[in-house]
């Protein structure tokens, strides 16, 4: 018997709300899939199809995802090469032989003597510098490292600026700042010129090896060659200290680059809409969307979708279809990106089934789903306790030729873990063994709180002996996890033990590792021992969240503390809102 249900929000006013489709009905649509082609590589539907104008409408496969072309979600080579963003260089045959053998190839002196065989004409040049930019789309800095080396110190040419970037961005992405800097100062002594790019990936290598007070070096040498920061300079600032954990410098870098009377592109908003759109702030992600229209600098679908998923993050599928809509109005086409951005904001709000719908709605218009739309899927399943049909599409991937990863084997552990479902559980990790791919501290921290929630302590403690003693790093969550069963059971000796072995694993305690321990004595009404641990805890300068303040009142066992409890938690409320800067 199916149920009609109210979609949240008005994806396209040419979608009407309706009884949704039976669970088996998503499973069949791709099982047609595979009955047609075998596999999504050849999935292809036709280029025509009818928009909601009612208008026949023709796309191109290749631009609908940004997998086949467009920006590539940064594996484009970005500075000093030349190249447009999207738009790769044609081998030539020897070029694709010389891509095959350095990648193969990880020994400097063998690699040295094949390209020591090129004859040195213009062609080679140009082979050598197509195979170095393929290798940067593909993200392989060593063999971009050897062929840079052999460009500056063995063959006969003479290198020019693309050289000396491409070495430079090699050598930051493999943290090694001091050859970065080596090569700088080569492209100095070889008096060849260097460009607001050089300064940008010297940046990022900087950023990249958390050195930053090395940056503000590097704007003093562009002003001594006459060069004012760019805002090429300034994104990759801001790239370099977001990848690094910086988010708080990130944003006074660009508020000083704004000061500085230097334009923010749509790049330089587009990732502090990333920047607050992870840090769950989607309302400064939005203000930030609001500026950057007002300084009348045009978002693309990058920017969008950054939007998209900031607000995705915390749920609010009603604003991401809103910013969803105003993507199509702006005379972009969706992407698979786009696309799973909005699948997260229904999934996370808790509506699978309007997740299943987008799912629908994409195949629909021809952008293809990959790896990440799958496991969407499996999580909005999941999360909503609707585990046969998270393990459906799990299948359903599997059949089109989609290999999952260890993603996708978490994901669909977690959404038979939360039906307590122990045999299935380990059904899935022997599956994720018997694949190739070997647990990590992710999976063990999953089974140990599944062991823990059902009070199946000896195999918790056998999944912890595994990981001391195999090749599995314990980390503050899976000790969490062990505090807080332990706590729930009433075992205060163990509770301590593990406590006072965190230290000892070189870890440091969180807020969730206190309110778990102070948990275990609340459930037994232990009030002065509630308050030493929550002093302990302050004095730790562990500063104590909503959960802590609800586990120390429940600790209470008259009015009289309950009145100590708020007048502490409130006092310490007031003092904190003094010491955060405004």
């Amino acid at each position: 018997m199916t149920e009609s249900w109210v979609l949240p929000c008005t994806l396209f006013k040419c979608i009407i709300a309706r009884p949704r489709l039976h669970d088996n009905d998503f499973k069949c649509r791709l099982s047609s899939i595979s009955e047609k082609g075998g596999s999504l590589d050849n999935f292809k539907r036709d280029s025509f199809y009818i928009d909601k104008s009612g208008k026949l409408r023709r796309f191109n496969h290749k631009k609908v995802s940004r997998k086949k072309g467009g920006s590539l979600r940064g594996q484009g080579w970005k500075y000093g090469s030349g190249f447009v963003d999207g738009i790769f260089p044609v081998l030539s045959p020897r070029a694709q032989q010389i891509l095959s053998f350095v990648m193969e190839e990880n020994d400097a002196n063998r690699v040295n003597a094949c390209l020591d065989t090129l004859p040195p004409t213009h062609a080679t040049w140009d082979d050598i510098i197509n195979v170095a930019v393929q290798l940067r789309l593909k993200k392989k800095w060593h063999p971009i490292i050897l062929i840079g080396e052999w460009l500056l110190h063995r063959s006969s040419f003479q290198p020019d600026v693309i050289c000396y970037n491409l070495l430079i961005d090699a050598y930051g992405h493999k943290s090694m700042y001091q050859k970065a800097e080596s090569t700088y100062l080569q492209l100095i002594e070889a008096r060849c010129v260097p460009t607001e790019d050089t300064y940008a990936l010297l940046l990022k290598a900087y950023c990249t090896c958390g050195l930053l007070e090395k940056p503000e070096a590097v704007f003093a040498e562009m002003r001594k060659y006459g060069l004012p920061p760019s805002a090429a300079v300034y994104n990759a600032y801001i790239d370099g200290l977001m990848k690094g954990g910086r988010p708080e410098k990130a944003i006074k870098i660009f508020d000083r680059m704004k000061r500085e009377s230097c334009q923010p592109t749509t790049e330089t908003y587009t990732m502090l809409i990333n920047l607050f759109g992870k840090a769950s702030k989607s309302y400064l992600a939005l203000k930030m969307f609001n500026e950057m229209r007002s300084q009348r600098c045009k978002p693309n679908i990058c920017t969008y979708t950054a939007l998209i998923n900031a607000f995705a993050r915390e749920g609010l599928c009603e604003k991401a279809e809103e910013i969803f809509e105003q993507l199509q109005e702006a005379g972009l086409e969706p992407d698979v990106y786009a696309y799973n951005a909005l699948m997260e904001a229904y999934s996370r709000a808790g509506y699978p089934y309007g997740a299943a719908e987008i799912f629908s709605l994409m195949q629909h218009m021809g952008c293809e789903p990959d790896r990440a739309s799958f496991n969407i899927m499996v999580d909005a399943y999941g999360r909503s306790g609707l585990y046969k049909d998270a393990e459906s599409v799990f299948e359903d991937m599997k059949r089109l030729g989609i290999v999952p990863t260890m993603k996708s084997h978490m994901l669909l552990l977690c959404a038979y873990s939360k039906s307590g479902n122990i045999a299935k559980c380990e059904g899935i990790v022997r599956e994720m063994r018997q694949s190739g791919l070997e647990p990590d501290t992710h999976v063990l921290n999953s089974m140990l709180n599944l062991y823990g929630r059902l009070g199946q302590f000896k195999k918790m403690e056998e999944v912890l002996n595994a990981m001391e003693s195999g090749p599995y790093l314990a980390d503050i969550t899976t000790y969490n996890t062990l505090i807080n069963a332990y706590a729930r059971a009433g075992y205060l000796e163990k509770v301590e033990e593990l406590f006072q072995m965190i230290p000892i694993k070189r870890l440091q305690p969180d807020v969730v590792t206190w309110t778990s321990r102070l948990g275990a004595y609340s459930r037994k009404k232990l009030y002065k021992r509630c308050l030493d641990i929550f002093e302990e805890m302050i004095d730790s300068g562990c500063l104590p969240d909503g959960g802590t303040a609800k586990v120390l009142l429940s600790a209470c066992s008259s009015e009289d503390q309950r009145e100590q409890v708020t007048a502490v938690i409130r006092a310490m409320h007031k003092s904190m809102r003094t010491a955060l800067p405004v």
